[in-house]
């Protein structure tokens, strides 16, 4: 899945990529899956709008690779912290 995700107010390229990290758990969560890996994020910044383009796979199992996404948990997590979810 890919995530086209805005915000204003950002400190990093790390709060943008929050925020898609969250949109996607929230959405593996919706879709009835229970994983997601990370599979890339592009990260640009203009006139004070921050702009991620995330790509995701989701699976019902915990998929192989380093940057895997346990979703109930992230989600979870992004809630806590108050970053917004789909």
């Amino acid at each position: 899945m890919q995530f086209n995700v805005a915000m204003t107010k950002a400190l990093s390229n790390q709060d943008v990529s929050d925020y898609a990290e969250c949109a996607a758990a929230q959405y593996t969560l919706i879709r009835g899956y229970g994983f997601a890996r990370h599979v890339r994020t592009n990260v640009t910044e203009e006139g004070g709008i921050w702009r991620a383009d995330a790509v995701y796979t989701i699976s019902p199992s915990l998929p192989k690779g380093l940057k895997t996404i346990d979703a109930e948990v992230t989600a979870f997590q992004c809630a806590e912290r108050g970053i917004p979810t789909v």
